[in-house]
């Protein structure tokens, strides 16, 4: 049987991580430090996922020095306390180490940087599964969902591998969009934090982490 995928993209929070309570956290110690009024817990989920940059210029409307500044006061507090107040999602270990196991190469696709990326699947104990932690760049230059695609497949495709068909899995429209910039298809992550309606445009939909191998997999 020809495998549907030759790699595979993972996104991190609300995927890999139910990384919600620390970012919320660190988000509400932010907005308080720097003297802006902390939104409802829904407008707060909201931010989880999408590029922070983003949240701060368009959804609170912060101009670019305030942005800059919010940014350093949420990555001081994020990374001392915020990180690993979270949690890996139930059966994702199994899902990574079987794809690993069956020579599929794997590369996170997230809009978190990659210092507390790589932290905190450290903390996880799941770098041994992947090949490649691909993410935001610490500077937040590369940021955008379709640009840490871009450069996900770039590495992946520097080590060797085939990424002739790529696919994403991801659980926000924002993942769906990014990862449609360059033709990849996304699985949608429904334990993740999207709403149903994010999942339009995905070419498969899992409710739980080991729902993906019976598609990510199918000859297993």
């Amino acid at each position: 049987m020809t495998r549907p995928f030759t790699a595979i993209l993972f996104d991190l929070d609300g995927t890999i991580s139910d990384s919600a309570p620390g970012i919320l956290e660190s988000m509400t110690h932010t907005l308080r430090t720097v003297g802006v009024p902390v939104p409802d817990h829904a407008t707060l989920m909201s931010f989880v996922g999408p590029p922070i940059m983003d949240t701060f210029r368009i959804a609170l409307g912060m101009d670019e020095e305030q942005a800059d500044r919010t940014l350093a006061v949420y990555r001081e507090h994020y990374l001392a306390r915020g990180a690993l107040d979270s949690r890996m999602y139930p059966g994702i270990d199994v899902v990574l180490h079987t794809l690993h196991e069956a020579g599929l190469p794997i590369s996170t696709a997230t809009s978190k940087p990659e210092t507390p990326a790589t932290y905190i699947l450290e903390h996880y104990g799941l770098t041994g599964d992947i090949d490649v932690i691909t993410g935001a760049s610490d500077d937040e230059v590369r940021s955008a969902k379709a640009d840490v695609v871009a450069e996900a497949l770039r590495r992946l495709e520097a080590r060797g591998f085939d990424v002739a068909r790529p696919v994403l899995v991801g659980d926000r429209l924002h993942d769906v969009e990014g990862a449609a910039a360059h033709g990849v298809p996304t699985v949608f992550a429904e334990w993740g934090y999207g709403s149903p309606a994010e999942a339009a445009g995905t070419v498969a939909q899992a409710a739980t982490p080991l729902d993906l191998l019976p598609i990510l997999l199918p000859d297993t």
